[in-house]
């Protein structure tokens, strides 16, 4: 018999060795009819999933599949389009927290969040985005829900508000180093504040979302482009590399004299997540940003369809991020020779990501809206 790791040994999944080498698996999905089949619960139980993430694209495809949200749409005929949308995504997010609240209960608030975007129309309105942090936290009314707001130039200072509130955030569309060390900031920022003000350090939850598959995708684009022998070699290897930098980052700045001393006060730390951990090329192994990126204390939120791949026949040899900076800074420099700058790949998906998410949010504002009209009319 073989394990996991491809040695013979006790059967333990894949899965459960992810989870033993301190990788927390959160699924980057969730709809109405996931929470009402029972299949998120069973994916806790037997899957290891131990956090939800959401965003607008997931909430557009969940409202426009089936008829699970059709009663919510006839109690809410009539009501304006953006109130629905806002009271149906809540809905699902605090039913999803309350599956969660078992573990969260168990890991003293480490695990079991549900995260939840803010309007991602407000990306660059630093007020507007802190406003509406605090109402989707008070709506929700749940200790291990996550507001997402994003890594904007913008988004920071809403980032160390709301932390200082003592309200719990998941940082998203992380893609540089460098504004990933901005992020760090904030966070800490956020928990001097908080601490100054009298919250408890230990009930404030973050991690800081960084995106893996779409720097590939795009790096990717522009190595075939060049079309050299030593850019096409290079395929497939700036987002683990990207992301190797990142936790070399975090390990830094969470062994700082900074962040000792909340630690002290009873703070966690911000764990880096890896997100758009989905492979996008198909010629590259489908579970290559898992395998690639295992590491004690950080987080891989993960679509259906790489955590069953995973589940499947995901590997878990070692960690395979520690100690790798010097190799992932190689890359890099490698990258930038061959006439791929970082810098122009990072900011343009930056912009890119917001717009994605704001073409999601008027889709799920359509979708609403249409049945919304439906349910009026006596058609749902």
């Amino acid at each position: 018999m073989t394990d996991s790791t491809g040695t013979a040994g006790e059967n333990v999944s894949p899965t459960q060795r992810l989870s033993e080498a301190g990788v927390a698996i959160w699924l980057d999905d969730l709809s109405r009819q996931r929470l009402r089949s029972g299949n998120l619960a069973e994916l806790v139980a037997t899957k290891n999933v131990v956090g939800v993430t959401t965003n607008p694209t997931i909430f557009a495809a969940a409202l426009a599949q089936g008829d699970a949200y059709d009663g919510s749409l006839r109690e809410l005929a009539g009501s304006d389009v953006e109130a629905a949308v806002e009271r149906i995504t809540t809905d699902d997010v605090r039913d999803a927290a309350d599956v969660l609240r078992p573990v969260y209960d168990a890991t003293s608030g480490v695990d079991g969040r549900v995260s939840i975007e803010v309007d991602p129309r407000l990306a660059r309105d630093t007020a507007a985005t802190a406003t509406m942090a605090v109402r989707l936290w008070e709506t929700i009314d749940r200790p291990n829900v996550m507001i997402k707001i994003p890594a904007t130039v913008e988004g920071l200072p809403a980032i160390t508000s709301t932390l200082a509130k003592g309200i719990s955030v998941n940082v998203t569309l992380i893609f540089s180093i460098e504004r990933y060390r901005a992020v760090m900031d904030a966070f800490l920022a956020g928990l001097e504040q908080a601490k100054e003000a009298g919250h408890d350090l230990s009930a404030i939850g973050s991690v800081a979302s960084f995106f893996v598959s779409r720097v590939d995708a795009e790096v990717d684009k522009r190595l075939t482009a060049i079309g050299t022998d030593e850019a096409l070699a290079l395929r497939g290897q700036a987002a683990i590399a990207n992301a190797r930098l990142a936790y070399a980052a975090y390990s830094e700045v969470f062994s700082g004299e900074r962040w000792k001393a909340l630690e002290a006060a009873g703070a966690k730390p911000q764990r880096p997540l890896w997100a758009s951990t989905g492979v996008k090329d198909p010629s590259y192994r489908d579970t290559m940003y898992v395998d690639e990126l295992v590491v004690a204390g950080v987080v891989n939120t993960m679509p259906e369809k790489t955590l069953d791949a995973f589940a499947d026949h995901g590997i878990v040899l070692a960690d395979t991020v520690t100690g790798t900076a010097e190799e992932a800074t190689a890359t890099i420099q490698a990258l930038e020779a061959v006439g791929v700058s970082m810098n122009e790949v990072t900011a343009q998906l930056e912009q890119e990501g917001v717009s994605k998410f704001e073409v999601s949010w008027d889709e799920l504002l359509t979708t609403t809206k249409t049945g919304l009209d439906e349910a009026k009319a006596g058609e749902r």
